[in-house]
């Protein structure tokens, strides 16, 4: 077993700067840890868990997990039917501790600067960042050789899908966590939000669906001026949503940026160079900016796209008002009845270019669950969490209980009760993301699920990336620097983009504003972003 020297950390890294970047506990000096093995590893604790079937363990045990709470949620998951079964099945009594998700980053760092943390943080947004952070002060745990005995599930993952495993392995060689996990042939959920076209204000318009970025701009000007909805007013909406992000994001594979997927929404490879390259320098993001401002300043988006929220770009598309949308399953959206959106294809732009750049790896969340260094029973905590990216582990965490939330058919197809459809919050905690799970078309039935997002899902598979890349990790030399850099560079792209969009700034000044990305430090965020990815590239 190859060895390591992991030293802890004493002092503030980047005192404020991202909570990437956390204070380090003290005490301890150097201390010489096998990669991968646990601490307080011992034969007798061992013996006490089943490493196959359940209970897990025989005699009772009590856990205590930290967990981050979306708004969505339910606000006391420990008395849901989905983790009252499976206390029963596993002998695992965890009591979840619930912190909202808006104060989430806070609570958690305060937690873990403090020392009185629980034995397992789950759906805690921990970033590539933090695992590295407090995985070198052995706080969190090393978790490679439990996976390896007590992970069957988790493991057969790792070998069938060796990006993931890149992506879940630090620096230091270990992993620390249990990620979110998307089936990769379940398309619609792997894209999430994306471009919808009104069907009805097609027809009406006798028009066919934009299949390119010139026709997607015909279809705009004429939802604007020729009354679709045929009521004798002007008060038809071209484009909503909530911000020009997405849009964005759909438009660079138009103009061939965006070819690694959207994880990294600045960075790709520069097919001429076979370097990684900064999107928002290239002259062809210029475009894609003069693009969306044509948009604007002819008053083909919602005017307050800059603020509008969700729901209410979600009323407005059921109002009938809205020709495209960016947004997720416009038919089912509980509270409203939106109809006739279909899903848009892959729109070519005006070199040909073709990439459909919203795609996104199927490691969503690498840090939603981690075991701490408090925690007394690792390898019970390892097999009770490895349930979940079994087929039957993902079902059990996104239906729940059968015959109480959800329903078998003769044909093996299952689907919510008629109760848990209507407020699945009564049942289930998965509401909000970043759950240490895996999610197939089998096992989960939301709106990406549906008949309309797959067919959309299917109109742009032709035009996925050749190579999704996951999140890249950093090791803490790495992030001294490029935690600040990227802090700076985010902010001041962010506030151009947005300034170039709405015509605050002129394009003219698109040289002045490549100058002073390169004076933040575009060379030295570059040079340390491709160490990163060689690491990720490397055998």
């Amino acid at each position: 077993m190859v060895k390591k020297n992991f030293k802890r950390f004493t002092s503030l890294l980047l005192t404020g700067v991202m909570t990437m970047s956390l204070v380090a506990a003290c005490g301890g000096g150097d201390k010489e840890k096998p990669k991968g093995e646990t601490p307080g590893d011992n034969k007798e604790k061992t013996e006490a868990v089943n490493k196959t079937g359940f209970p897990i363990v025989n005699e009772p045990i009590k856990l205590t997990f930290f967990a981050g709470k979306a708004a969505s949620a339910p606000p006391d998951w420990n008395v849901l039917p989905v983790w009252q079964e499976y206390k029963k099945m596993t002998n695992i009594d965890v009591n979840f501790q619930l912190t909202p998700a808006e104060s989430l980053g806070e609570k958690r760092n305060l937690v873990l600067s403090g020392g009185d943390y629980p034995d397992a943080f789950h759906t805690a947004r921990l970033t590539p960042s933090d695992l590295m952070n407090y995985g070198g002060q052995g706080i969190f745990i090393p978790l490679n050789d439990l996976i390896d005995q007590y992970a069957p599930n988790f493991k057969k993952l790792l070998e069938q899908y060796p990006e993931v495993k890149k992506g879940m392995t630090m620096p230091d060689g270990n992993i620390y966590s249990f990620p979110t996990f998307y089936d990769p042939n379940f398309k619609s959920v792997l894209i999430g939000t994306k471009l919808w076209y009104n069907k009805a204000f097609l027809d009406a318009l006798g028009m066919k669906e934009p299949a390119t970025t010139d026709e997607y701009y015909e279809y705009l000007k004429a939802v604007k001026t020729q009354d679709p909805n045929k009521n004798g007013k002007q008060d038809e909406i071209p484009f909503a949503a909530s911000g020009y992000g997405s849009l964005l994001d759909e438009l660079k594979g138009a103009w061939g940026l965006g070819n690694r997927g959207n994880l990294h929404p600045r960075v790709d490879m520069d097919p001429s160079s076979g370097k990684l390259r900064y999107l928002p320098v290239d002259p062809k993001y210029k475009e894609v900016l003069e693009y969306l401002n044509k948009l604007y300043k002819e008053g083909l988006m919602v005017p307050d796209i800059m603020t509008i929220e969700g729901p209410q770009v979600n009323a407005l598309m059921d109002e009938g008002l809205v020709g495209s949308a960016e947004t997720n399953s416009p038919h089912a959206i509980p509270g409203v009845t939106i109809e006739n959106f279909v899903g848009a294809p892959t729109l070519k732009g005006p070199y040909g270019d073709q990439i459909f750049s919203r795609a996104r790896s199927p490691l969503i969340d690498v840090g939603a669950f981690v075991i701490t260094d408090k925690n007394k029973h690792p390898e019970a905590t390892v097999r009770w969490i490895d349930h979940f990216y079994s087929e039957e582990g993902s079902k059990l965490f996104f239906m729940g209980v059968k015959d109480v939330s959800y329903i078998e058919k003769p044909d093996g197809n299952i689907e919510y009760t008629e109760e848990a459809e209507k407020e699945k919050s009564k049942f289930l905690s998965w509401a909000g993301g970043f759950y240490p799970a895996m999610l197939t078309d089998k096992t989960f039935k939301a709106g990406e699920a549906t008949k309309e997002s797959l067919e959309a899902a299917a109109k742009v598979e032709a035009q996925w990336p050749e190579e999704v890349w996951p999140a890249f990790t950093y090791t803490q030399d790495e992030l001294v620097r490029f935690t600040p850099l990227e802090a700076d560079l985010k902010k001041y792209v962010d506030e151009m983009t947005a300034k170039f969009i709405v015509g605050d700034v002129p394009f003219s000044e698109w040289d002045k504003y490549v100058s002073t990305i390169e004076k933040i430090g575009l060379a030295d965020y570059l040079e340390i972003y491709t160490a990163a990815y060689e690491r990720y590239k490397a055998d």
